[in-house]
């Protein structure tokens, strides 16, 4: 059989001829090589160049192999089952199809020349035909179709036969406690969970994920295992060991299934001992494409207008969890060139992003939100994210820097887009500052995602329909039938019916009608008539479409808004 030859080409030549990579940017990429003594083209995935797919269709040119994406791949149990899960997962690599006639194997590997990979695999009596995939999808896919198990129950039945721990310092790699907190952080990144919450209580300690945005129990242990693991988990994120009555903030990161995962942990004295929970941050997950992140055609036009605007100041509302960092930051993708300027003031800094400038908050430097804007201002910057306006100053500094001819974004806290504006002048800024430079403001929530594979679709009944804002029948009006589709549960979505979130937006744009009413001082309501009378979307109307489009329940609709207002007519 014909195999392709070694390339002579060098990877960082291939990239740069293909316009992957600049000379400037291959020159530092080598100069990192040389020092972590990586292959080159994982570094510059490390450096943030290039991304894993780039890197993948590049070597594919270069090897002459055939490149394959494994996201949501289906493959053959009796093609799986001629690689041992343990080969596999020593080498990352996956078997994707087997030819019978042929005798070959095309298995998916990161590295199509990893001699020690191909040789255990012909050991097996295989022929391998190597196929080339980025390293974290073969990782998950490996998880998925392999299935992924955590030997959690055998570490605690070790725990139950084991000495005491030293509650001070846990030594060994092999320590049980050490991989009970190892086992768990991976289990909670695998279940795609939001938080973990170690919670201690007066004879146990109670472990729950957030997932979905819904907290459910996964564990609950004997206290006496939580003193040692607390100070794993603060080990880790370099808190004081010792140091139990006061609240601690860190963070630390981690690899799993080869993605970088970022762990952000708080820790808090209680009645039974100290509380800690830890919110995990994949980075690869937090940038979305403004056109993928949830808008439909009416609302993504309003906010292209807005994003159109040479300077002045967006807002995007909702309570914590909502999803505001998410859409800003698909914004500021939106808008990033390399002849502008991005600089970002969060607390802390959840994705990090190459040629952005992002400075976190921090007392110990005395950097707040307000200096720090004040800092900004004199870094010649053309776009500013302040992460969030919490007090007069940072209000004041946000508006002058979009009266300024900035492009200014910030998040707020209220219950809808429109209560933003009350809220800014409860904070100090004047009504006729605020005319012609506010641009607009969004409101958001998260609603589960009903499952694709189980959910089912019901004719709504009367409550139903009420608390979706939707027509009723009654003595004079035949209301026409609505179908809704409601959770079942199955193995794909772990019993629950939901899998994922989606958001449900708001949309305002400021007009140049809303701009008198709000340089007059005009009262709420009077707001709230002038953006309903020109067809203002709503959180109500988004949710109502998406819950008659049969991508969230009635029930999760209910639960995050409430009932729904009714719908005007002709309206979703």
């Amino acid at each position: 059989m014909n195999t392709p030859q070694r390339a002579t080409v060098p990877i960082g030549q291939t990239l740069l001829a293909a316009g992957l990579l600049g000379h400037d940017q291959l020159h530092i990429a080598l100069h990192e090589q040389s020092r972590a003594r990586r292959p080159l083209g994982q570094v510059c995935v490390e450096l943030g160049f290039i991304d894993e797919a780039m890197l993948r269709d590049a070597l594919s040119r270069r090897l002459g192999r055939r490149a394959v994406s494994l996201d949501g791949i289906v493959v053959d149990p009796a093609t799986l089952a001629r690689v041992p899960e343990t080969l596999a997962r020593r080498h990352t690599i996956l078997p994707i199809a087997h030819d019978e006639a042929a005798g070959t194997l095309t298995v998916a590997m990161a590295d199509a020349q990893d001699i020690v990979a191909l040789d255990a695999l012909r050991a097996c009596g295989l022929q391998p035909l190597p196929a080339l995939a980025a390293e974290s999808e073969i990782h998950a896919a490996i998880d998925r179709l392999y299935g992924y198990r955590i030997a959690i129950d055998g570490i605690l039945r070790e725990l139950e036969t084991a000495l005491p721990a030293n509650a001070t310092v846990i030594q060994s790699d092999e320590h049980p406690l050490k991989r009970l907190v190892d086992a768990l952080l991976v289990d909670a990144v695998k279940a795609d969970a939001s938080d973990i919450h170690f919670e201690p209580e007066a004879g146990f300690l109670r472990i729950r994920y957030r997932i979905d945005g819904i907290l459910q129990q996964v564990r609950a242990l004997h206290l006496e295992h939580w003193p040692p693991m607390a100070v794993r988990i603060k080990a880790m994120a370099r808190l004081k060991i010792e140091e139990t009555r006061a609240p601690q903030d860190g963070r630390f990161s981690l690899t799993v299934a080869g993605r970088p995962v970022d762990f952000r942990i708080s820790t808090l004295p209680t009645l039974h001992g100290e509380n800690a929970v830890l919110r995990i941050l994949e980075r690869r997950r937090g940038i979305v494409a403004l056109d993928a992140i949830g808008f439909d055609a009416p609302r993504i036009a309003l906010v292209r207008h807005m994003l159109a605007r040479p300077e002045g100041l967006i807002l995007v509302t909702g309570p914590t969890g909502s999803g505001k960092t998410t859409t800003l930051y698909a914004m500021l993708d939106h808008l990033d060139d390399e002849a502008v300027n991005i600089m970002t003031l969060e607390d802390p800094v959840e994705y990090p992003m190459p040629r952005i400038r992002q400075t976190p908050v921090s007392e110990t430097l005395r950097v707040d939100f307000a200096s720090g804007v004040r800092a900004m201002l004199r870094q010649d910057p053309d776009i500013l994210l302040i992460g969030e306006i919490r007090d007069a100053e940072t209000a004041t500094m946000a508006l002058r820097a979009a009266m300024t001819g900035h492009r200014v974004f910030a998040t707020l806290h209220t219950n809808d887009a429109l209560g933003a504006i009350p809220r800014l002048i409860e904070l100090g800024l004047r009504p006729a500052l605020l005319a012609g430079n506010l641009c607009g403001v969004l409101a958001q929530r998260l609603v589960r995602r009903l499952c694709p594979h189980c959910r089912r679709l019901v004719l709504a009944n009367m409550e139903e329909q009420r608390d979706l804002g939707l027509p009723v029948s009654d003595a004079h009006t035949e209301a026409p039938p609505v179908m809704l589709a409601h959770p079942v549960g199955c193995p794909a979505c772990g019993g629950r019916g939901y899998r994922g979130r989606l958001p449900i937006f708001e949309t305002l744009r400021i007009d140049a009608a809303l701009d008198a009413k709000i340089a007059a001082g005009a009262e709420h309501t009077a707001l709230a008539e002038a953006v309903r009378a020109c067809g203002h979307l709503t959180l109500a109307s988004d949710g109502r479409r998406k819950a008659l489009a049969g991508d969230t329940s009635p029930a999760e609709l209910l639960r995050v808004l409430g009932p729904l207002a009714p719908a005007a007519p002709g309206a979703a």
